[in-house]
């Protein structure tokens, strides 16, 4: 079910998400300031490209905290209202609602990606 769920997903705009996020964290890594918010973007580029069957787990810390917040004023709170907007719109449908889920998980972690880890 995982293989089938990520497979649709691709296809249906995970890919071009990816891209973006991909895109994003290349532009960010020009600049020694933000080579670590690149790394996250990465980091989340990977998780979008296949994201049933995995789990987004916590591990914060001080460093953390000080990188979510300044993550949060930067990037966080479009990026979170961007996956929320996709995931409302996808629950509208009985076939979509798996794929909001998955949206409602990368708002989270779009909103706070540091001392996070994806297994």
């Amino acid at each position: 079910m995982k293989l089938i769920g990520n497979i649709i997903w691709i296809i249906l705009g995970g890919f071009v998400v990816f891209l973006e996020y991909m895109f994003a964290g290349i532009i960010l890594c020009l600049t020694v300031i933000g080579i670590p918010f690149g790394i996250q973007c990465f980091k989340i580029a990977f998780m979008i490209l296949a994201p049933f069957g995995k789990e987004i787990v916590d591990q914060g810390g001080t460093v953390s905290l000080l990188m979510n917040v300044l993550w949060i004023i930067f990037f966080g709170i479009g990026i979170a209202l961007s996956h929320l907007m996709m995931g409302f719109l996808l629950f509208i449908t009985i076939i979509g609602i798996p794929f909001a889920i998955q949206h409602f998980k990368f708002a989270i972690l779009g909103l706070l990606p540091f001392g996070k880890i994806i297994r």
